[in-house]
């Protein structure tokens, strides 16, 4: 069977690290985006506060299959 997919991009942000950025995307995105199969990371940045990383940023891209219709 063909699959389609379809991509989202989404921002996650972290006072820990980059990676619990994503983390944090993506665990928010699983609670209304079902099939996620991969993401991709297009960009990464932090605010910085009195001089120290307060946060990080990372944009991804995720994709997921669409549900296919003719399936029940």
């Amino acid at each position: 069977m063909e699959q389609v997919y379809k991509n989202v991009e989404l921002t996650g942000s972290s006072k820990e690290s980059m990676e619990k950025a994503i983390e944090n995307a993506i665990e928010r995105a699983a609670k209304t985006i079902r099939h996620m199969r991969w993401f991709e990371v297009l960009e990464t940045r932090g605010f910085i506060e009195d001089g120290k990383v307060a946060y990080y940023q990372v944009t991804i891209k995720i994709g997921f299959t669409v549900d296919n219709p003719d399936v029940a």
